[in-house]
């Protein structure tokens, strides 16, 4: 374990990089509450989306780092600010209608629209706790509601109301001049229409720990700021939060820098310090458009998951969390090679490259051997040519190539193999353009033909991919890249492709012949 220690100690990954924060925090004592407490926040206005399990899976990343570079314990809990009035109706929910007549209402009242729960805020918490257990993330699920109402909160939110003034001086600068007239740090959760109010303070009574406001109807009323009467605003309520629960790690988006900065003033204004932070990029969709719940835009986690295994989405999410990303369909097949390139390589690292590499903080420190034998790009080009329905239509050909692989031997690559087929037909197949050759194309590929046809090497693809670059500087392409275009644009309707020997060796050599006639003879423009 010393050994793994001091390498983690110097290791360069970001997670290590972020723990080392944690154990500098602590390096005199432990903290008193026993554990070093890493949080993840949601917002439950919208159904969970593939950001949501980014933030998980990075911070469960830092989480086990610093479980190496720490004796401490460690707790996560993922907080869900179901409490929060609906402000606005996400589009791509059902019922409109009745959402918008539950407008202002906390999550946790307002009607689930799909009419599984019995709120909207149980919906989304529902669907975000499924999938976290899912992928077997270790958190405790802790919701907004149970904690105002349960009274867990209530000896921060009095502090929150002796330090009103403190919050005010933080907060105000920040406000336009019409917010700022009005703003209070505690919302009141109306006993007339169960509305989130956000209204004035215009009295407070801190020894009796109340607040005076005003209905829209005129009526001036009292209530308590403990037993869930009142909700904080977003950053009080988030810097009440890391107070009031001693958080000492949070990471959040490049859209919240402003919030965390604001939130750690106010944290430090309720006298407890704030936690170590991360602020990462945010993930944009095809088009380069913040995804959003509200929108709907962009991969959502199932989307993932019908193309993929969890793993590949892991994989992802470790890569530059400080650099913007973009999270659609076409990221899919390389995440999943990538991933299992760096499994396989995993074996011949020493200590030190190991917790460098991104499969150890996808599994943990203890990741599988990868049975991936055949590369997910090329089990999509399969797919492709051989018009495969299903993964057995794949199987024929794998165990042509890898005799030893089956279905039950090689788990993982039957379930790329079912994934690519899906793959294939919903993203591939619709965006597929064949050509015909060009004169000095169609005669380098009745070249290629006729070798493979005499061919007598077997299936080795590095013997094959040589010999498909004899024959396209035999017949003039510079640069090479021209010819491997001319193959993928004429054989398989793309302008990229696999190494096109380790295709042939899969795909077969003489059905490769048979492809490359079809192609020459226009065969291929009606696929």
């Amino acid at each position: 374990m010393s050994d793994l220690r001091d390498a983690a100690m110097n290791s360069k990954a970001w997670p290590f990089e972020e723990a080392r924060k944690l154990v500098k925090r602590y390096q005199k004592a432990a903290p008193e509450k026993g554990y070093v407490l890493f949080e993840t926040g949601y917002g439950p206005s919208g159904l969970p989306h593939i950001g949501t399990f980014g933030e998980v899976a990075r911070t469960t990343m830092v989480r086990q780092a610093f479980e190496v570079l720490s004796d401490i314990p460690t707790k996560l809990i993922c907080f869900s600010d179901d409490m929060d009035g609906l402000r606005t109706v996400p589009g791509n929910v059902p019922n409109q209608a009745q959402m918008t007549e539950d407008l202002n209402l906390p999550l946790t009242v307002v009607r689930d629209p799909f009419g599984t729960h019995d709120s909207f805020g149980a919906h989304n918490n529902a669907r975000l706790n499924a999938f976290l257990d899912d992928f077997g993330f270790d958190y405790e699920f802790a919701s907004s509601t149970e904690y105002y109402k349960s009274g867990r909160f209530d000896e921060m939110l009095l502090v929150a109301l002796e330090r009103f003034d403190k919050i005010l001086e933080i907060m105000l600068p920040t406000l336009g001049p019409e917010r700022r007239a009005t703003y209070s740090p505690f919302l009141p959760v109306s006993p007339k229409t169960g509305h989130v109010l956000q209204v004035p303070t215009l009295e407070r009574n801190i020894a009796a720990g109340t607040i005076i406001y005003e209905e829209p109807d005129g009526e001036r009323v009292k209530v308590p700021v403990t037993g869930g009467n009142v909700k904080m605003q977003w950053k009080p309520d988030w810097a009440m939060r890391w107070a009031a629960l001693g958080v000492d790690y949070e990471m959040s988006g490049k859209d919240l820098i402003d919030s965390v900065t604001q939130a750690t003033k106010i944290c430090r204004a309720l006298g407890k310090p704030q936690p170590e932070t991360l602020t990462y990029e945010l993930f944009n969709d095809e088009d380069g458009q913040k995804i959003s719940k509200s929108k709907g835009n962009g991969l959502s986690m199932e989307d993932w998951l019908t193309y993929a295994a969890p793993e590949s989405l892991s994989m992802f999410m470790f890569q530059k969390p400080k650099t913007a990303k973009r999270l659609h369909f076409d990221v899919i097949p390389k995440a999943v090679d990538e991933y299992h390139q760096h499994l396989r390589g995993f074996a011949g690292l020493d200590e030190m490259q190991r917790l460098n590499n991104p499969v150890w903080h996808v599994h943990g420190g203890t990741p599988p051997a990868s049975n991936m034998v055949v590369p997910f790009a090329m089990l999509l080009n399969l797919a492709s040519v051989s018009a495969a329905t299903d993964k057995a239509g794949l199987w024929g050909f794998i165990k042509r190539y890898a005799p030893e692989a089956s279905p039950e031997t090689h788990p993982d690559l039957d379930a790329a193999a079912g994934f690519a087929v899906r793959y294939f037909h919903d993203f591939v197949a619709p965006k597929r353009q064949f050509r015909l050759p060009d004169a000095r194309e169609a005669a380098a590929l009745t070249d290629l033909a006729e070798q493979l046809r005499q061919w007598d090497g077997g299936q080795d693809g590095d013997a094959l991919q040589s010999l498909v670059f004899a024959v396209g500087k035999a017949h003039g392409f510079d640069p090479l890249r021209d010819w491997f275009k001319a193959l993928y644009e004429v054989l398989l309707g793309a302008s990229q492709g696999p190494r096109f020997g380790g295709f042939v060796a899969l795909y077969g050599v003489s059905e490769t012949v048979a492809l490359i006639e079809k192609g020459l003879a226009g065969g291929l423009l009606k696929a």
